[in-house]
């Protein structure tokens, strides 16, 4: 049988208050706090946090405080990676980033999902009279070389192919192809980048 954790990296229906996912999500959101607190001179102590946080991150990677994580760990980034303040990531599924990837501000990773069912999404009572709702979600994929300007909100599900720019203030409901500009709500490709 297989675990709640199993179950949402799959993209599954799973139960969030499942004490597995609980406790990591708690600590991510410890690990967010620490490292937003720490000042950006404390160097040592900001990767020691973004280690435990973050362990799958590639050499160069620097996030700007504010930062906030779901999980963390099931996020990973490659080289030369970068984010600007107000980095938010729900990696309810795997969130894969690649090198020379460069964020703005207030940019969003969203990969949770709810039923569109209504009857689905309803909160279920259990014996003990604690409570659960049911949610799943889809990976994000951005590739190397990209660009995400601020406020871009990237949806469940959407990749991102290398060498893309996506313009200000989008939300990415579909796959971008490499090598284009793409922009807008919902996000769409402009033109092709050479």
């Amino acid at each position: 049988m297989s675990t709640e954790k199993e179950k949402m990296l799959r993209g599954e229906l799973y139960d969030p208050t499942d004490k597995e996912l609980s406790d990591r999500r708690i600590l991510a959101h410890r690990l967010s706090f620490e490292y937003n607190s720490t000042p950006e001179t404390d160097i040592k102590r900001r990767e020691e946090i973004l280690k435990q946080l973050m362990p799958d991150h590639g050499k160069g990677a620097f996030l700007q405080s504010p930062i906030q994580f779901d999980y963390g760990c099931f996020t990973s980034v490659g080289e030369n990676f970068y984010a600007n303040f107000n980095f938010t990531v729900l990696d309810t599924c795997p969130i894969r980033i690649g090198s020379n990837v460069y964020f703005g501000p207030n940019c969003t990773l969203a990969a949770p999902l709810h039923p569109l069912n209504h009857l689905e999404r309803r909160v279920i009572t259990r014996e003990d009279g604690s409570t659960y709702d049911m949610e799943y979600g889809k990976p994000i994929t951005i590739g190397n070389d990209c660009w995400i300007a601020s406020n871009v909100v990237i949806c469940a599900g959407v990749t991102i192919g290398d060498n893309c720019v996506i313009g200000a203030g989008s939300v990415v409901t579909r796959d971008i192809p490499s090598n284009s500009l793409a922009a807008g709500n919902p996000c769409r490709v402009i033109r092709e980048v050479e």
